[in-house]
């Protein structure tokens, strides 16, 4: 049958069951506790209620089995025709898979020595009236999981468990920043510049006010402004907006961790992402090695470090810094790296360690001392200002983290951002410029994507896996309930 056949069915399902007595949507329904709660505290003989979704049934003669789920565990409902009565147990049996329930009844053990409720009486909470995947081979089609990620979480326990993880991570990482200081705070995600990276942001329009508005694309600039003010320690945990690409390791709606450090640096940024992921990753899953993309990864620090012009020069050559900018681009045509007409050697150089180098750092590294043009907001080496005192974190050929010793010369900053901004100064930021006169201190900042490093802690391959909700393509017909479409 068609999904709106079986969708029919149910209908008249929940019409028998209204007609013996049992409403199709029940109200409030007060519980014992959830059901893994039920089974880490069972006692034998014990009276308890409990409501969950029906996800197995086995209906015999004159008794049914049913497994309830409330997203915590599984529980085996025994229901019994001499127990709850004639008309009861026949409005058990009108029950489809999918259909919200809640009992009462007394803990026991069964002979295969599983953990159920003798019911004593039942209410109907919520009738289903779209049917589950099929139980056997759970919710395949990736494209459904994406889009309806409900069904997702009932079907598939490991996606619950994954999900359940990241508000476990999510919350570690508040914990162990607050435990050594850091207060967290909230800089407006609707600004009048999108500034602190380079993307392109999304735009919108405030009427209130008659002006332009961004998303914003990072909250650096706001969290520098508090370092200024005195919060010597500082992180935001939210959404960050980039009107780019998607691809398995980009949604244009992510979630960033920026942290900032007053009289610290890059080096107290290193100690910190090194002790924050390897707290996480022991203390949420148990382990300090991860499978990620076929490579096994081991977490344990100290982790490894190497200067970006070291690392181009194992991979291009010990003379490749004296190459002519014909012969870089001639190397990057051989290596199947585009770059743009007008790009100059430092640029050619970078796209092919993007492109070719980065993807082989596998294990945890930190690649420091980059070009200066690359980071317009870090210090300068102090042994040479054509690089800036940075790293990026790569684990397993992606970036999860870049940090910076912070400039905070002002006159140096504005002349970075007059540079940057060509013949357009309503580009600047003039508000944190202003900001940086009054003196910030020096200062360690990082930031790391929530969605990445989910991905590596739980081995996920594509970002859409750790995200609730990703962006998808829009679907081109509506669908109805039950399968049915309309253009």
């Amino acid at each position: 049958m068609q999904d709106n056949e079986y969708r029919r069915q149910r209908i008249e399902n929940m019409n028998k069951l209204e007609a013996a007595g049992y409403p199709p949507y029940g109200s409030a329904f007060t519980r014992t506790a959830t059901l893994e709660v039920l089974h880490e505290t069972f006692e034998e003989g014990k009276t308890v209620r409990a409501c969950g979704r029906i996800v197995a049934m086995r209906k015999m003669g004159k008794m049914a089995f049913a497994h309830l789920s409330d997203g915590s565990a599984k529980f085996q409902l025994m229901v019994k025709k001499d127990l709850i009565g004639e008309e009861a147990f026949a409005a058990f049996k009108l029950l489809d898979l999918g259909d919200i329930i809640g009992v009462k009844g007394e803990l026991f053990i069964t002979q295969t020595q599983e953990q159920t409720v003798r019911v004593g009486e039942w209410n109907l909470l919520s009738k289903s009236l779209l049917p589950m995947p099929e139980k056997f081979h759970g919710l395949q089609d990736v494209e459904t999981r994406y889009r309806q990620r409900e069904l997702d979480l009932i079907v598939n326990e490991e996606v619950m468990d994954l999900f359940k993880k990241r508000t476990a991570v999510l919350r570690e990482i508040r914990a162990f920043l607050a435990a050594r200081g850091y207060l967290e705070v909230e800089t407006p995600m609707i600004q009048q510049l999108a500034g602190g990276a380079a993307a392109r942001p999304f735009q919108t329009r405030y009427h209130a006010l008659g002006t332009d508005m961004f998303f914003r694309i990072a909250p650096e600039l706001y969290l520098k402004r508090l370092i200024v003010g005195g919060m010597d320690k500082v992180f935001e945990m939210n959404r960050n907006f980039r009107n780019e690409g998607l691809d398995r390791t980009h949604n244009p709606e992510f979630t960033a961790l920026e942290i900032y450090e007053a009289y610290g640096d890059m080096r107290s940024m290193q100690e910190l992402v090194q002790s924050l992921t390897t707290h996480l990753s022991q203390k949420i899953f148990g382990r300090m090695e991860v499978e990620w993309n076929g490579s096994l990864i081991n977490l344990s620090t100290p982790w490894k470090e190497i200067a970006y012009r070291d690392l181009i020069r194992e991979h291009l050559g010990a003379d490749w810094f004296d190459s002519t900018l014909d012969e870089a681009r001639a190397k990057a045509s051989e290596l199947d790296v585009f770059v743009e007409p007008e790009a100059d050697f430092a640029v050619v150089t970078h796209e092919i360690y993007e492109k070719t180098i980065e993807g082989t750092l596998i294990q945890p590294t930190f690649v420091t001392r980059l070009p200066a043009f690359l980071v317009p907001l870090a210090n300068p080496c102090a042994d040479d200002p054509s690089l800036v005192d940075v790293f990026e974190l790569i684990i397993g050929g992606k970036e999860i983290a870049p940090a910076y010793s912070e400039l905070n010369d002002a006159l140096e900053q504005r002349r970075r951002f007059e540079e940057q901004a060509g013949n357009d100064p309503s580009k600047i930021d003039q508000d944190f410029l202003t900001s940086l006169e009054y003196g910030m201190p020096p200062t360690g900042g990082m930031g790391i994507g929530i969605d990445r490093l989910m991905m590596l802690l739980t081995g996920s391959d594509a970002i859409r896996d750790v995200i609730l909700f990703p962006q998808l393509k829009p679907r081109k017909r509506e669908e109805k309930p039950g399968g049915e479409t309309e253009a």
